[in-house]
């Protein structure tokens, strides 16, 4: 069975005022000096206002989940120490000017991209799945892309920036796309194509380096995974290893299909980006594309396409009641953005949001 692990982005807020901090760099210099080394790991990302929290590789559902809800309390105790708390929102609700972390190529980055650097502060969840070499992991790129605007749709979380409701379930995927190299890209067919797509990008300059390449999934280059990249940070743990469940069945299923030489759907690129934006609009509230033609379909159709395509390989690796019931639920109650909605609409204040939403994230109903 493949391995799978994930990466969670998750915001650092004074918990009174639901205000995002810039204490990620104390957090991590507290840390430096604890003896606990048991709680799973916290790295340093662009902005000083959130922190990443990294599960161990696993096979099983179960344990993924409990490293998860580990991690994000890991984060939030050393958030604490420091006068914050971790909460999985995409975006921060309220206006924030983020502070970039002192390091010479995060210093380089605000350098070259100027605005685009100093305001971003998304926090997204990356979700890796192991891969059988590159040839192998080209093969499962060309045969998921059109499917990944789903996981937008389910993880949406981030309906308020700046202070107001910007109108998408999902504004961390619009403000991310402003970013370099970010979104789908078209079909490889081998390895050594996308090893000549990427030294291309690299030779105009215009990246800084290699960690530059935002594409919707990638070849790690650190671990023999792929990397799915497409997801806001989920609110509940729960929505988070369904995802992740999600993506190692779409890997088993592309494997599944490439070996039986089965071509990888020619969707254009261009559709592509249009069921992300559509996914980003409306989460599971209102119509999606389907994956493969590109018509509107109900967000019901839409998922029930997903499970049919990935269904065997759900079965096979023990995942089969756990993520039709998730998606069940997000289709009944509402993904991270509903709640985030319904919570201001209960009081008409964003630091509100803020307070449910740290609920939320450490499993508090």
């Amino acid at each position: 069975m493949r391995s799978f692990g994930v990466e969670e982005e998750l915001l650092l807020v004074e918990e009174q005022t639901g205000q995002a901090v810039p204490v990620a760099r104390a957090l991590l210099r507290r840390l430096e000096s604890s003896v606990d080394t048991t709680s799973g790991e916290l790295t340093a990302e662009l902005q000083q206002e959130m922190v990443e929290a990294v599960t161990e590789p696993h096979e099983s559902l179960d344990e993924l989940l409990t490293d998860v809800i580990e991690g994000r309390a890991h984060a939030d105790r050393a958030a604490q120490a420091v006068g914050a708390r971790a909460v999985a929102v995409a975006i921060s609700p309220l206006l924030v000017h983020p502070h970039i972390m002192a390091d010479s190529r995060y210093a380089l980055i605000r350098e070259r991209f100027g605005v685009t650097a100093r305001n971003s502060l998304t926090c997204g969840l990356h979700v890796h799945v192991t891969i059988d070499g590159p040839e192998e992991g080209v093969a499962v790129l060309d045969r998921i892309r059109s499917w990944l605007p789903l996981l937008t749709a389910i993880s949406a979380n981030s309906p308020f920036a700046g202070g107001q409701d910007t109108g998408f379930a999902s504004y961390r995927s619009r403000a991310w796309s402003q970013w370099p190299t970010t979104g789908p890209n078209d079909l490889f067919g081998t390895a050594d194509a996308y090893a000549a797509y990427c030294d291309s990008l690299l030779a105009t300059g215009v990246l800084l380096d290699a960690g530059m390449f935002y594409f919707d999934a990638r070849l790690s280059r650190n671990h023999p995974t792929i990397e799915i990249r497409v997801s806001d940070v989920c609110l509940e743990p729960s929505t988070t290893v369904a995802v992740a469940a999600i993506c190692r069945a779409l890997v088993d299923t592309a494997v599944r299909d490439w070996h039986a030489g089965e071509p990888a759907p020619p969707v254009p690129s261009a559709l592509i980006r249009l069921a992300s934006l559509r996914a980003a609009q409306t989460a599971l509230e209102e119509q999606l594309l389907h994956p493969i033609d590109g018509v509107p379909v109900t967000s019901r159709v839409a998922i029930d396409l997903l499970l049919a395509h990935i269904g065997e390989a759900l079965i096979a690796s023990g995942d089969a009641t756990v993520v039709p019931r998730e998606l069940n639920r997000l289709l009944a109650e509402g993904t991270g953005s509903a709640h985030q909605r319904a919570s201001f609409t209960r009081s008409g204040n964003l630091r509100d949001v803020v307070t449910d939403a740290i609920a939320l994230t450490h499993g508090v109903q």
